[in-house]
């Protein structure tokens, strides 16, 4: 006897709890598997969530109607906002959470959440005829049926951990790999490649001296990541700033060798953006220290993450290593450091939904693909669960542009780019990040959610309100002049900003580097008190007009190509003018529009030129073939 669902997902890290929970409230009989039910949604790194470009993927989950960003500020025992004296485009919000509460809350929405089964198993098998995945078996042989599978096996396929010269298969410390869904994978033609990540120690509170460290206290007022969030349920604590020294360089490099990652032990790429400390040294030998932070576990334990002290020396070394830093001289390792290695499918076998090309119905999400990170693993878990809902539901796919959102900048590079290394999001990617500001997620993806079943009216009626709001605000300040009288130019002068001499409407005032909004309301208040959240994105429209209207008419010429469909079964090698390597990437990658195929690297302009001119020819001799929407 075997269970049919609409959807399985495999894997409840973050990015199978995201996908698992879109597809069942989209009304899709859902299972989510685990190797543990302990570990859902278990946070085996950082005990944080967020950051500058990650920050800005939280807030995407929560508008679209995700799960990470209410259970982060559930569980988050410190906030702090970064990059506050750069402009709106890269600020963003990171907490120090509750690892313990943060898996421990996520799991108890599972449970709860209609349509959702919750199941301790390991997955060994995908079922597979005629490249359409019909299911998956377990380790004990029990076939569960779906329509739709959503892979989400983050560092689990022939994971590997390396402590010194010790190897120890492991999905993560003290779990399982998966190996026989990992030669599968293979055996079916998946392109895979060999990744590595780590974790520092975990040091014993009481071991530390913390007068040696500079405190770093959080936000006093902290702007919670969710829309949803009232308020802020937990103590806030504080992190703790140190730095390596002459003896920890010296340590590291006199035993170079023993380190998995320099003697030819570990195969795969580390990540370029959070290397080890071994690495750092190595790598930056001019360097005479480099930070470290003490990052508390949570409220109930007195496990302290070590960050930027990662490595995968012996056990003995990492004691040296740790214990040449002042303030950890007496420290007492709970945890030791190790490197993981892991396999991960090349993520340009997906179409923009996330669905393999080579099995019809299979979508993957997460560390999988080849990115790193709980926030952008949580993004695509959310996007490929979206997706398989649809794909069972008959309706339309769910895809985004990279004017719409970070998540949708991150599936593009992975899908067209590919990657050869840990994907982590960053600002840089984005070409129109003024327009994709955390302050502004929920006003530009609430309604999606809406549409497809992940918010309420409420919510919705909500952010329409907002958004009327904020229209009518910036009418009036641009309709309203003032005058230039007495109290009014004192107040300018108070703010070190010229007196004015004629008539001037509030916008022209606001757009003033040294004037805020507040200021303006001291001159010239609304009719009614405004919500915070629109004051801020009233000034933010104000002071950044014109390059605001700048990137939006840069993205009505990237809507221009994305209009643009390409045949399904389209002549490649037919085309007159395009290079055999151009050729062969637009029959692997199969990009649906122009917008997409111009973003392949290596298709140059001149390419772009040839192809639409043949695709315009096409259309005109009606010789044009179906096109795939």
């Amino acid at each position: 006897m075997f269970k049919e669902y609409d959807v399985i997902v495999v894997g409840a890290g973050h990015a199978g709890c995201e996908a698992a929970l879109a597809a069942s409230r989209m009304g899709c009989k859902t299972l989510l598997f685990s190797i543990f039910l302990d570990t859902v949604a278990h946070m085996p790194c950082s005990p944080s969530i967020g950051g500058v470009g990650k920050g800005h993927l939280v807030k995407e989950i929560d508008a679209l109607g995700g799960e990470m960003a209410k259970v982060a500020d559930l569980s988050a025992i410190q906030y702090k906002r970064l990059n506050t004296r750069k402009g709106p485009a890269v600020r963003g919000t990171r907490t120090q959470n509750d690892k313990i509460r943060y898996r421990t809350i996520m799991k108890h929405i599972i449970e709860k959440q209609k349509d959702l089964e919750l199941k301790q198993s390991l997955v060994t098998q995908l079922v597979v005829e005629d490249r359409k995945v019909k299911g998956v078996v377990d380790e004990l042989g029990v076939f569960y049926g779906a329509k739709a599978v959503v892979l989400a096996t983050g560092t689990f396929l022939h994971g590997l951990i390396h402590i010194g010269k010790r190897k120890i298969p492991a999905g993560r410390a003290g779990e399982l790999p998966s190996i026989e869904l990992a030669d599968q994978l293979k055996s079916l033609g998946f392109v895979m490649g060999r990744m590595k990540t780590g974790t520092p120690a975990r040091i014993h509170r009481r071991s530390i001296d913390f007068s040696k460290f500079e405190e770093q206290k959080g936000e006093e007022n902290p702007i919670p990541f969710s829309i949803f969030t009232k308020e802020i349920p937990l103590p806030q604590v504080s992190c703790y700033f140190g730095r390596t020294n002459k003896r920890t360089h010296e340590i590291i490099k006199k035993n170079i060798h023993l380190s998995p990652l320099y003697d030819g032990s570990i195969k795969g790429t580390p990540a370029r953006y959070c290397p080890s400390i071994e690495d750092k040294i190595m790598k930056f030998p001019h360097k005479e220290h480099h930070q470290i932070i003490l990052e508390p576990e949570g409220l109930e334990t007195e496990e302290i993450y070590a960050s930027g002290t990662g490595n995968s020396f012996p056990y003995e070394i990492q004691i040296e290593l740790i214990r040449s830093i002042e303030g950890l001289e007496e420290a007492e390792i709970m945890r030791p450091a190790y490197a993981i290695e892991y396999d991960y499918v090349q993520p340009t076998q997906l179409y923009p939904t996330l669905e393999t090309k080579l099995v019809e119905g299979l979508f993957l999400a997460g560390q999988i693909n080849g990115t790193s990170g709980y926030e952008e693993a949580a993004a695509q878990g959310l996007w490929a669960g979206i997706n398989a809902a649809l794909k069972v539901q008959k309706r339309p796919p769910f895809v985004l542009d990279r004017s719409q959102a970070y998540i949708a900048v991150m599936i593009d590079d992975l899908v067209f780019k590919g990657t050869n290394e840990p994907y982590r999001m960053f600002t840089s990617r984005a070409e129109y990040r003024l327009l994709l500001r955390e302050d502004n997620a929920d006003l530009r993806l609430v309604e999606i959610g809406y549409k497809l079943g992940l918010h309420s009216k409420d919510t919705y009626k909500e952010i329409l309100e907002r958004k009327k709001e904020i229209a009518e605000e910036l009418k009036r300040l641009k309709s309203t002049k003032i005058y230039p009288i007495k109290r009014i130019n004192e107040i300018l002068v108070k703010k070190n900003s010229a007196p004015i001499s004629s008539p001037t409407t509030l916008d022209s005032l606001l757009k003033r580097p040294e004037l805020s909004y507040k200021d303006i309301e001291d001159i010239s208040p609304p009719d009614k008190e405004l919500d915070s959240r629109v004051k801020e994105e009233v000034e933010i429209e104000c002071k950044y007009e014109g390059y605001i209207k700048r990137q939006e008419a840069e993205v009505k010429k990237l809507k221009e190509l994305e209009s643009i469909k390409i045949p399904k079964d389209l002549p490649v090698d037919e085309i007159p003018g395009l290079s055999n390597e151009i050729k062969q990437k637009l029959k692997e990658l199969r990009p649906q529009t122009l917008g997409q195929a111009s973003r392949i690297p290596g298709f140059t302009p001149a390419a772009i030129s040839i192809l639409r001119i043949y695709i315009q020819k096409c259309k005109a001799s009606e010789k044009e073939p179906d096109v795939k929407d």
